[in-house]
């Protein structure tokens, strides 16, 4: 017997196929909507899958014909998405929409907005609970139009039951921004040595799609208005991450560990690096809705890193992952600043 009918909006990306094929086999009706209405091979044949734009007037309200038991909302963004879905709740039974932990902010009013600032790196406490602050709601930046989306749901929760869950560093295959690939690129170009800022002790808690999923599948058992955090059971430091990588690839690499910021600018700085660490506390979701993840980095580790080469063969990394190559440009991969660095490190040494 079918637990219902769930709406998957987003369904293609990293997240969604994960997300779909556990609330299929949970014992859901699935229909997997996303712009272009592809399907993941891992699908099961009576999943329904169509193509929707959410910003084209009534697209998702003709998706949703008569309603749906759960809707699950991958790419929420803003105010505007919130007010498509509160003017739908009456077609909704309840929802599970993903925001993102970088929505806190510490006891300074520091986050991820002022990180470029002079001393404008967050000092979070280990680990962050729910209740810490957060940005103010504005339309500016992407974590203040995450954070105005949170209001305007959790406002119109006697009409719509909503799960907003607050993920990490989200990891797994079909990654539009693979942080790993800053250590899978060095590898396979042969990069021998490595050098990390903060002694290599930076930590931004992962999340591999596989937990967010688990989270989706339980919340959508259990609806209410509520704010979970979303990540893996450990955050390793970035230093942990770039040694299990090499240990999947089977290489070694010497890493040389500076105490305090990168010693220059494009040295020593990785997608995971921070001054303080970013840890989120699970506890909440283990008590709401009997969370326990379904894997942990190391674990899931090789998978990703296996997709990781296979999309970069014959590619140039920026064709092949458009997105962080936008987001980091060329630093991230600034051999040649590297390289001199290490000379004057030498020398010094």
């Amino acid at each position: 017997m079918s637990r219902g009918h769930v709406c998957v909006l987003g369904a293609t990306g990293q997240i969604g196929r994960v997300a779909v094929r556990a609330l299929t086999e949970d014992g859901w009706d699935v229909t997997a909507a996303s712009r272009g209405g592809g399907r993941d091979p891992a699908w099961d044949a009576e999943v329904r899958s169509v193509a929707l734009d959410r910003n084209e007037e009534g697209a998702l309200a003709s998706v949703l014909g008569e309603g749906c038991d759960v809707l699950v909302d991958m790419v929420a963004y803003d105010g505007a998405h919130a007010a498509q879905l509160t003017g739908l709740a009456d077609r909704i039974g309840s929802a599970v929409v993903i925001s993102s932990g970088a929505v806190y902010v510490d006891d300074r009013g520091r986050g991820f907005d002022t990180l470029r600032e002079a001393e404008g790196a967050a000092c979070y406490p280990v680990p962050i609970p729910e209740a810490q602050p957060t940005v103010a709601p504005g339309g500016d930046t992407y974590v203040t139009r995450k954070i105005r989306l949170e209001r305007d749901l959790l406002a119109a929760g006697g009409a719509l039951p909503v799960t907003l869950l607050r993920a990490g560093a989200v990891h797994g295959t079909y990654c539009r921004m693979p942080r790993e690939l800053y250590f899978v690129k060095r590898a396979l170009d042969g990069r021998r040595r490595r050098v990390l800022a903060y002694e290599g002790a930076s930590r931004f808690h992962p999340v591999h799609a596989s937990n967010v999923a688990e989270l989706i599948r339980l919340a959508a058992l259990r609806p209410a208005s509520r704010v979970l955090n979303a990540g893996d059971p450990q955050a390793p430091t970035v230093a942990e991450i770039g040694a299990a990588v090499d240990a999947v690839l089977g290489r070694e690499t010497e890493t040389v560990l500076v105490a305090g910021p990168p010693p220059e600018e494009h040295v020593g700085a990785t997608p995971w690096t921070s001054a303080h660490p970013i840890v989120y506390d699970m506890a909440a979701a283990g008590r709401e809705l009997g969370y326990r993840p379904v894997t942990d980095y190391a674990e899931s580790l090789p998978a990703t890193v296996e997709w990781i080469v296979s999309e970069l063969r014959g590619r140039e990394w920026a064709r092949a992952f458009p997105s962080m190559a936008r987001a980091y440009g060329d630093a991230l991969f600034d051999y040649a600043a590297e390289d001199a660095w290490f000379a004057r490190h030498d020398r010094r040494g």
